[in-house]
């Protein structure tokens, strides 16, 4: 189960993000991201996030990984599991409009959990160095998106049931 690592491309490119805008509008998830950012402000992201699909069962990220991408889900469905030497507790499923790997994206620290796709998925990733960038270039956007990833992961840590699944 190797984690996905997707390509760069070497500059920054526009894409088209009407799909991921509608899926947070229409997420009813009680941990659902919500819509902070205005037509303009979704366009100017949009040269930041990359594209990415992944297949039922592929893995997006493992437990202990450190990298600190921000992924956005479109479309689908993510298992959130949680490893020890034990067991693997599936410990959320997480539909469109929604955000994981906010944890380690605010904490710098390793991923607490395994996240997997449930059925075909496509979401967006901002990897770390993009977001620096977009905090450089366009601070409202990045405060914005910061502001919405980080409603999430209190709504999350609110949630005694779902507090682990903060990834």
């Amino acid at each position: 189960m190797n984690a996905v690592t997707p390509a760069t491309p070497s500059s920054a490119s526009k894409v088209d993000l009407r799909g991921l805008v509608q899926a947070i509008a229409q997420a009813s998830a009680e941990d659902s991201m919500n819509n902070v950012l205005t037509a303009d402000q979704w366009e100017l992201l949009s040269h930041y996030l990359l594209p990415l699909s992944l297949s039922a069962g592929q893995v997006l990220f493992a437990q202990g990984t450190t990298d600190r991408t921000l992924y956005l889900l479109e479309s689908g469905s993510l298992s959130v599991h949680y490893e020890d030497e034990k067991q693997r507790l599936r410990l959320a499923i997480v539909g469109p409009g929604s955000v994981v790997g906010e944890g380690a994206f605010f904490s710098h620290r390793p991923r607490s959990a395994t996240v997997q796709a449930g059925a075909p998925c496509k979401l967006w990733s901002l990897p770390a160095l993009r977001f620096a960038e977009l905090s450089n270039r366009q601070p409202a956007v990045a405060l914005a998106l910061a502001m919405a990833s980080g409603a999430v992961l209190a709504k999350r840590l609110g949630n005694r049931r779902r507090r682990v699944a903060a990834t």
